[in-house]
């Protein structure tokens, strides 16, 4: 039998297609979100990645439709996270001006320059949506306009998030609500300290077990101790 590598073999964060099939073919539904996408207003960590039944070509416009190169906000992605098939970020250029009487676009389909005319949004009130590192956003969700998530959140299928999610905790539904906390606050403040997701790629394969599995106390330790 022959001898297993001390470390396993593990995809780059520079690969678009970092899944290989057993036939030695990619799978083109799953992508490294850094290497797939060039566009200016998403920063993508390295390591997370997006899934899809249909490959798009264009996965920045498949994720994000609503955010253009000349956008006020960003959606700025963590490390880790992954990314289920048909979720949308829907950022804060979606939106219509809704402070007046009237929320109709009327500068969109007049031709020439948008900017400054009355129907249109001024920009001021564009935030950008923020994804922390290790977040798994199930199925058709639908992320909102200046959401922030906190590091270690799950979403859950179909959900509608906006607003501020704390770190590890679960959200779920229409509107989305917290369900329920992951682990302790104390153990919280843990794992936000050991930000596994810093670490070499050496290090985060060796203690895979401790990240893991749920003694937060096991990859605490991991953290200060060699690899």
């Amino acid at each position: 039998m022959p001898k297993m590598p001390d470390t396993p073999v593990f995809a780059e964060p520079t690969e678009k297609h970092p899944i290989k099939l057993a036939d030695g073919t990619v799978h083109a539904g799953s992508v490294f979100l850094a290497a797939a996408i060039d566009h200016p207003r998403i920063e993508a960590g390295a390591y997370s990645y997006a899934s899809a039944h249909t490959p798009p070509d264009d996965w920045a416009a498949h994720l994000a439709p609503y955010l253009y190169p000349a956008s006020p906000e960003k959606l700025r992605i963590g490390k880790f996270c992954q990314i289920a098939d048909g979720v949308t970020f829907i950022t804060s250029s979606a939106n219509h001006r809704y402070d007046g009487i009237s929320s109709f676009p009327f500068a969109i389909f007049g031709g020439g320059e948008m900017a400054g005319r009355p129907s249109m949004p001024d920009g001021s009130q564009a935030k950008d949506t923020v994804i922390g590192n290790d977040c798994w956003i199930g199925q058709g969700a639908r992320i909102m306009p200046g959401a922030q998530l906190g590091h270690g959140v799950i979403v859950g299928a179909g959900a509608v998030v906006s607003g501020t999610v704390p770190s590890y905790s679960i959200v779920a539904g229409n509107p989305g609500q917290v369900r329920r906390v992951r682990f302790t606050p104390e153990d919280v403040q843990q794992l936000l300290q050991t930000a596994w997701w810093d670490w070499p790629i050496e290090k985060i394969l060796a203690h895979e077990a401790e990240i893991c599995g749920g003694d937060v106390g096991a990859l605490a330790r991991a953290a200060v101790g060699p690899f």
